[in-house]
């Protein structure tokens, strides 16, 4: 079994692999079958006038084997990449189909307002940013999903019905289990799955509808128009043939979907700490009256999405989820078989915060912070750990309210995102706000200088985690507010006319995440397999890293070697400055997310080998590190101490 982040990126790449060969056996079995029924509806028209036998020489024929290729490859593939198009929009649009409502980040709600703090806490313990969040509000069973094509494009989705029954721990499994799909690529199959089905589907369709046509027309009613005959047998062959498609399409996603659900519980668990939590929403399902049953209309096509099952009256070997009994007990061998009797509707008692933490960001220095461990950092990317979870609800509880509030919608985010940027020396800060007096959108130039003291104040382990707090408002923006914000941060980083780490940081996580969100990019094919395919894009991001550690010459040198020694290469000397500035590195950076998935891992690694190579970890290291991650889809959790 994979055993980390980098391991079960491969097995879903693998996944998809296999999905495309198995499909493409069943267009062949399709292309054959299609075949045939062309030739014997020819042969029919062709039939022996004294015997009345049909002509079959027509199967094998080149002409018609192409004719029935090229109609089955344009009907399946065309139905299959256009449903997939469809859904290029990502988690959101799958969230609508299913009738979810987008929450508002500023709710009041005390169910809507629990559910976005725990969906924050496990975006923030993850190293993702937070995805927005849908309430299925016509849902009364107890569910949830994760969709989109990517962690920054991705949304999670929770009926009315988990969010009023489960208690805090349970819905904080529940969100757990969906992180680890977001986590894990198991979303991108999820919609190819959706995809390639409605390709084979269409064929059982467009022979219903022959079928339909000819009894519209007369030919299934007429016994003296035999020529109806062949074409009606078309029809129903055709609906046979997509239908059967189906069938066996239907259990290959299920056998898929149920291997992925059984490693998403213990990722769960994991991730928590509390088999309890995911266990009580199990169990709970099992007693509820409606169970975790979706009503909407379009559950099924997305039925292996959803934590639980989301539909009825199918066998087992159609079901996307294994049996309840035997996933509650992979969690709680010693359960003893009895779901507990709940009512329709729910106990709901939910609170609104989160556990209390300690006090550790109130207090902590400008500045300074205590150095996080990064033994650990390159196991635990895509796999946090319980600390991980204390550590997001202890930030969450001890953050300015105001600052809380503000990245919960649009014009608060963008003045947050301002007021970081506000630079302490007094004469750059004085052009910074005359720009945003002059370019802001009304209401945001006041509402950053009302958060600029609040936003100085700020713990410098906290910025990155805010602005991702902040990022599903600016989601929300429309693209000429995008164009317009963006075009202010650049005007706020380039006023003192020096680029310092933290404002290419901000910079980096804000393009990364607008590109997906807006639909300006796709995920990057994996077009390097070896660290020496990648050997110049390694050496600008670890001599980058040693600088940023280190201001003696002769320490960088040896930061960098260290980081080089971790990958195994042939020896590579450190860069001149004027060889890795952020321009160098931004286009590093590009290289290194196309690498494969293992490829990536010896790059965390030798970064992690640079960084500690003085048994220090600065703040600025660490943000850096984190951002790369992020750049090259790692989601790496918190540096925590």
């Amino acid at each position: 079994m994979a055993t980390d982040f980098f391991q079960q990126q491969d097995v879903a790449r693998r996944g998809t692999t296999r999905l495309v060969v198995l499909f493409c056996l069943a267009v062949l079995a399709i292309v054959v079958s299609v075949e045939v029924l062309l030739a014997a509806t020819m042969g029919y028209f062709g039939r022996d006038p004294d015997t009345g036998a049909i002509d079959w020489t027509a199967v094998g024929d080149p002409r018609l084997l192409m004719l029935a290729t090229l109609g089955t490859l344009l009907v399946v593939g065309g139905g299959s990449l256009y449903k997939v198009a469809q859904l290029r929009g990502g988690g959101r649009v799958i969230a609508e189909e299913l009738g979810g409502r987008l929450v508002d980040g500023s709710t009041s709600d005390p169910v809507e307002r629990r559910l976005l703090n725990v969906v924050e806490e496990m975006a923030i313990a993850s190293g993702t940013s937070a995805p927005p969040v849908y309430i299925m509000d016509g849902e009364v069973g107890i569910n949830a999903f994760a969709a989109g094509f990517a962690p920054q494009d991705a949304v999670i989705g929770v009926t009315r019905g988990a969010a009023t029954t489960l208690d805090r721990d349970e819905l904080q499994g529940v969100i757990a289990h969906e992180f680890s799909h977001i986590l894990n690529g198991d979303m991108r199959l999820n919609i190819r799955l959706i995809g390639l089905l409605h390709g084979i589907f269409l064929i059982g369709m467009i022979g219903y509808f022959i079928l339909r046509m000819s009894f519209y027309t007369g030919g299934g009613r007429s016994r003296d128009n035999k020529g109806a005959l062949p074409i009606l047998a078309l029809g129903a062959g055709l609906a046979i043939v997509g239908f059967a498609g189906t069938f066996f399409g239907n259990m290959i996603k299920a056998a898929v979907s149920r291997q992925r659900e059984f490693l998403a519980d213990s990722s769960a668990v994991q991730f928590t700490r509390d088999p309890g939590g995911i266990a009580g929403a199990l169990k709970k399902i099992g007693g509820f009256v409606t169970g975790s049953k979706v009503e909407n209309p379009n559950a099924p096509q997305a039925s292996h999405m959803f934590f639980g099952r989301a539909t009825s009256g199918f066998s087992a070997m159609f079901s996307t989820h294994p049996p309840l009994g035997e996933r509650i007990r992979r969690i709680e061998p010693s359960w003893d078989g009895e779901f507990p009797e709940l009512p329709e509707g729910g106990d709901g008692a939910p609170g609104l915060a989160g556990p209390p933490g300690a006090a550790g960001f109130a207090g902590a220095e400008p500045g300074r912070a205590p150095s996080p461990n990064l033994a650990d950092a390159v196991g635990q990317v895509g796999q946090p750990t319980p600390a991980h979870v204390e550590y997001a609800a202890e930030l969450l509880d001890h953050l300015p309210e105001r600052v809380v509030a503000a990245a919960h919608e649009p014009y608060g985010a963008r003045a947050l995102v301002y007021a970081l940027l506000l630079d302490r020396d007094p004469q750059p800060r004085r052009l910074q706000l005359a720009h945003l007096e002059a370019a802001a959108d009304d209401g945001v130039y006041e509402e950053t200088v009302r958060l600029a003291p609040v936003a100085e104040r700020l713990d410098p382990r906290v910025r990155l985690p805010v602005l991702e707090i902040a990022l599903p408002a600016l989601r929300s923006l429309t693209s000429r507010q995008v164009e317009r914000f963006q075009e202010n941060v650049v005007a706020l980083v380039e006023a003192d006319e020096v680029i310092d780490l933290f404002e290419w940081s901000l910079q980096r996580i804000l393009l990364r995440d607008m590109q997906a969100s807006f639909g300006r990019s796709g995920p990057m094919r994996v077009r390097h397999r070896s660290a020496g395919a990648v050997r110049s894009p390694l050496a600008v991001l670890l001599s980058v890293l040693a600088y940023v550690g280190n201001r003696d010459p002769r320490a960088a040198d040896r930061a960098f070697a260290e980081g080089w020694r971790a990958l195994s290469l042939p020896e590579q000397r450190l860069l001149p400055h004027r060889a890795c500035g952020f321009t160098a590195l931004d286009a590093a950076l590009v290289e290194l997310d196309q690498a494969a998935p293992q490829v990536k891992k010896r790059v965390l690694e030798a970064a992690v080998a640079c960084i500690t190579a003085d048994r220090e970890v600065t703040v600025e290291e660490g943000e850096l590190l984190r951002v790369v991650a992020t750049w090259i889809n790692c989601p790496m959790p918190p540096l925590i101490g």
